[in-house]
């Protein structure tokens, strides 16, 4: 009887993982790095005043640094936007502080998802830090308008949203939650999975009084896992940047948590895995990125991400390109020679030009003195004389008179 052979598939590709000495290294530098620059700003710093933070508030503040992930790839992760964040699973979660406050958005109707916050299986230290629990519906109605959504992003430090209901958030909360990646609604799955029958997922019967929702337990887990989690917002590009702890942590889970983020962000997220992966660093908000892993081919297929020289794809690229703007002080470089022969035509033309402008400066001149010479010599009206006027009109009438008697005179006759 012949013995079987392991084959092995072309599609089994070893997890990706990156040193854990390495990680170890670099968490330990980043993390004194980043003390000792808070340290020397705060002794350097030329004005003090009495409102300062005391050693203790600097200490928390410096805990509350973030320290971030960067992964670059060799192409772009994604061709357009992803509002709804990836989730990764932390070994040490992110937000432990129980004075941070919870909404939750579910789908309709809300009360029943208060009843379960409300309920005793429901963990207290949980519900206390979940301060509002509203549906779809009254969110549409209630924060419509832009600045009752300004309020609401204040009042809360994180907002979860159920996963059936989460792909409509955008259009209702709009820019003030979706145009910065602080307090985008997280994803958490509130309704109960559906039932298989050999391998296959049976429909569920929906009825009017029938919620959908998960038990208290699961709920609470759900939302432990949700704002403990590492974030993922991706983007068409080839950099991605994920929250993996802060300053306040040790090394060994910071360095827990960068290990669990760089292998689920390859598996889950990256396409073409380790093949597209260029280089992964972890920095703070003002520090340099310190190297965990790095790739020694810069390409991924070289073949069609480098184009060569003089190929039709680099012509046709460099054809698509904008011209530049030419004007009339700048020429291109094949109308050179005809330049040449215009400025020797330009100074014939310039003299020609310089005639013509002396000639008619001259006629100009001319036309200017014959009239200011006629105006002078017009005759200046005569002045009134009312006195003449009067004792000419008498002499008529006068005259007028006589006449008349003459002729009355003639007519008796």
């Amino acid at each position: 009887m012949v013995g079987s052979k392991a084959v092995s598939r072309k599609d089994d590709v070893s997890a990706f993982s990156v040193d854990p000495e390495q990680t170890s290294k670099a968490s330990k530098a980043l993390l004194a790095h980043i003390a000792k620059a808070a340290k020397e700003k705060s002794a350097n710093a030329t004005k003090k005043s009495l409102l300062d933070d005391t050693e203790e508030d600097q200490s928390q503040i410096i805990a509350q640094t973030p320290v971030w992930l960067a992964l670059t790839t060799k192409r772009h992760i994604l061709d357009s936007n992803r509002l709804q964040p990836g989730k990764i699973v932390l070994p040490h979660p992110l937000n432990t502080d129980p004075e941070t406050t919870i909404c939750l958005i579910t789908a309709d109707p809300q009360r029943a998802y208060k009843n379960i916050v409300a309920s005793e299986e429901f963990p207290a230290e949980l519900r206390k830090r979940i301060t509002r629990v509203i549906d779809l519906t009254h969110l549409k109605a209630k924060f419509k308008q832009y600045e009752a959504q300004r309020k609401l992003f204040s009042e809360h430090d994180i907002f979860l949203g159920d996963d059936r209901i989460i792909n409509r958030l955008p259009k209702a909360l709009g820019k003030t939650f979706y145009k910065s990646t602080i307090k985008r609604p997280i994803p958490v799955v509130l309704q109960k999975p559906r039932e298989k029958v050999d391998g296959k997922r049976v429909k569920r019967e929906k009825s009017k009084d029938d919620v959908n929702a998960r038990p208290a337990a699961e709920v609470a887990a759900e939302i432990q896992r949700a704002i403990g989690a590492a974030l993922v917002h991706l983007s068409p590009s080839t950099n991605t940047s994920v929250r993996v702890g802060y300053a306040g942590m040790k090394p060994a889970e910071l360095s827990a948590n960068i290990q669990t983020v760089a292998a689920e962000l390859v598996k889950r997220f990256v396409p073409k895995k380790q093949d597209n992966l260029r280089s992964i660093f972890i920095k703070g908000p003002e520090t340099v990125a310190l190297p965990i892993w790095q790739t020694d081919e810069l390409w991924l297929d070289a073949e069609k991400d480098v184009l060569a020289d003089g190929s039709e794809k680099a012509k046709a690229i460099e054809a698509k390109k904008e011209k530049p703007n030419i004007g009339k002080k700048r020429k291109s470089l094949d109308a050179a020679d005809d330049e040449e022969e215009v400025e020797k035509e330009e100074p014939q033309a310039k003299k020609r030009k310089s005639d013509k402008s002396e000639k008619t400066e001259k006629t100009e001149k001319k036309e200017k003195k014959e009239k200011k010479e006629k105006s002078s010599k017009k005759e200046k009206l005569p002045e009134s004389n009312d006195d003449k006027l009067d004792q000419e009109i008498a002499e008529r009438k006068a005259k007028l008179k006589k006449q008349k008697k003459a002729a009355k005179a003639a007519l008796d006759d």
